[in-house]
């Protein structure tokens, strides 16, 4: 069984995870003493909330008609403050963090873009982010100041200019994404701009939080047995497959690619509620179907559990009666059946991509975990146990609160760092123009143009530096030489590091597939110094040119993806964020 080690700083600290999900959030922290064990434990008081001892709060805000934060997690279920709401026709938002996925053309994220509400027309998604994780910065801080701590004032004022801060985000997000949480955190008042804060802020992917938690929760695996995390939550389906490659240290390693899918919990709640409308369009019920819908997310999903048996939704009262629709007493009745096809399209897809995993996988995978809020369903636990025990795969959850896995795990995630090797999720690489080969059908298809220095080029070419599914260590590099010809001396020099996300596995032209290609970041450089020391070159037809060579370099620390510009007499670095 795992044991931490005592801390070895010398002064106190604070490492905060903060897990903003699709439709609920919390927060876990760990007090850091010198010549202590750290321990974690979660934020379990928000305002308004029962005092249940429960970790996450919806994640919902209000914002009245001039884009004030009115409302906030489980203050956005008062009656007072839905009634309020209606009143004074405040604008309600829910599933936020959706707006910042990775945008493509697939399927999937057209149906998530017709579903997903539209943000107040005045507030940007990195803004109503920021006001979140405002809100639950300040209830961690009152939280640790009331409740955890003898002296929590004191000890909040000696370690907030130097506090930890962890991230989560889904398996599938990248740079860009990154970046944009990280404007948000700065407006958050989390940290600042300045670069002494940068290194207080990571990300970590939900996926590896949730093997973290696990760990944390007597999870064991031989040498070179591997394992399947999936984190259900309620927008997102994460897949991560590690082995452990030292067991007496509880090393291990990423084994394949990870993997997001959209197919969480809500879009169960989108199944039903397209049924309810098909099925009370033109009745005098048809302007419940909102309440019915809530009613159904908040009970009657938990409870499925037996597709021969009816459930109800309990929305109205003793009047609300109507035979030919199923209700009675203020209850809608579902047939097993039905329910079960709500649940389908997801549970599909959650299978699916955990046998192409299992798949693509370096080592063979023995078992498969399941945790995240999604993984409470009864329904869905049982029937991916019943579909991977007979493809000889053992599939289960931790006996703990797997909702709060991914809080958990970000801080064993800044305490521990289980995960010594991951997998590029990507392939990276810029936008080149090799030297024309007449004898090459792409280079022949695509024609070619005469460059400054007289030589005969061909455009669109992506060359590659990092292939997916490369295994990574830490700070481990990965460097491809370039040249840069122009006609005037160079002062900076720029270049957009991209990652191809497609199914190709050996990318060469971004006028392929090209809606898979993304800006993981710009690198920027000013090399006029060195450009300065170069003598201008001329080309055969007596023209003048200026050539520079320079290498980009991509490397890794933790798992934070840092891209270079080199050249001899110098290196200019420029980071960006690619988990």
């Amino acid at each position: 069984m795992f044991k931490r080690k005592p801390f070895s700083g010398t002064q106190q600290g604070l490492v905060l995870a903060i897990d903003i999900g699709t439709t609920y959030s919390g927060c876990s922290f760990s007090v850091l003493d010198p010549g202590v064990v750290p321990e974690i434990k979660g934020v379990t008081s928000f305002p308004a909330q029962p005092p249940s001892g429960a970790s996450k709060i919806p994640s919902v805000l209000y914002y009245d008609s001039v884009g004030v934060l009115r409302a906030v997690g489980a203050e956005t279920l008062l009656e007072s403050t839905i009634e309020q709401a209606e009143d004074e026709q405040w604008t309600k938002v829910e599933w936020f963090k959706l707006h910042l996925r990775p945008k493509s053309s697939k399927t999937a994220d057209l149906r998530i873009h017709q579903q997903i509400l539209a943000l107040p027309p005045d507030k940007s998604v990195i803004q109503v982010y920021a006001d979140f994780l405002r809100y639950l910065f300040s209830c961690c801080r009152t939280f640790i100041e009331e409740r955890m701590l003898s002296g929590g004032v004191g000890f909040w004022e000696s370690v907030q200019d130097r506090i930890v801060f962890v991230l989560s985000h889904p398996n599938g997000w990248e740079g860009p994404q990154q970046s944009s949480m990280r404007r948000a955190a700065v407006l958050a008042g989390l940290i600042t701009e300045n670069p002494e804060d940068r290194d207080r802020l990571h990300f970590v992917t939900e996926g590896e939080a949730s093997l973290h938690f696990c760990i944390n929760n007597r999870l064991t695996v031989k040498k070179d047995e591997g394992i399947i995390v999936v984190d259900a939550g309620g927008g997102t389906i994460d897949l991560s497959a590690y082995s452990v490659s030292d067991p007496d240290t509880n090393t291990f390693e990423e084994i394949a690619p990870s993997e997001c899918c959209f197919s969480g919990s809500i879009f169960v709640t989108e199944e039903a509620r397209s049924y309810f409308e098909d099925k009370l369009h033109g009745t005098r019920f048809e302007e419940d179907i909102p309440r019915i819908t809530e009613c159904f997310d908040q009970t009657t999903k938990l409870q499925f559990k037996d597709s021969d048996e009816p459930y109800h939704v309990k929305f109205g009262g003793l009047r609300d009666r109507e035979p030919n629709l199923d209700i009675r007493s203020g209850q809608m009745k579902i047939s097993g059946l039905t329910m079960a096809r709500f649940f389908q399209p997801s549970i599909d897809t959650i299978s699916k991509a955990i046998v192409d995993q299992r798949r693509d996988a370096r080592k063979v995978i023995t078992t498969v975990l399941l945790v995240g809020g999604f993984a409470d369903s009864p329904w869905m636990f049982s029937k991916l146990k019943d579909t991977f025990q007979q493809l000889g795969l053992n599939i289960y959850r931790p006996d703990t609160h797997v909702n709060k896995a991914v809080s958990d795990g970000g801080v064993s995630f800044c305490l521990d760092h289980f995960v010594a090797i991951r997998m590029a999720r990507c392939s990276y690489g810029i936008h080149a123009r090799p030297l024309y080969n007449f004898s090459n059908p792409e280079h022949q298809r695509r024609g070619f143009f005469i460059s400054l220095d007289d030589s005969s080029r061909v455009k669109n070419s992506f060359s590659l530096i990092l292939k997916k599914g490369i295994q990574i260590t830490q700070a481990q590099e990965f460097r491809k030489s370039f040249q840069r010809i122009t006609r005037h001396r160079l002062q900076n020099i720029s270049e957009d590091v991209l990652a191809y996300q497609g199914i190709d596995n050996n990318p060469s032209w971004i006028d392929v597939d090209s809606e898979m290609y993304f800006t993981a970041c710009t690198v920027t450089a000013d090399v006029s110094k060195i450009t300065m020391a170069l003598s201008p070159l001329e080309n055969p037809a007596g023209f003048m040119y200026h050539r520079l060579d320079f290498d980009i370099v991509l490397l890794f620390e933790l798992t934070e993806l840092q891209a270079q510009i080199a050249w001899k007499e110098n290196v200019c670095l420029s980071i960006f964020h690619v988990i």
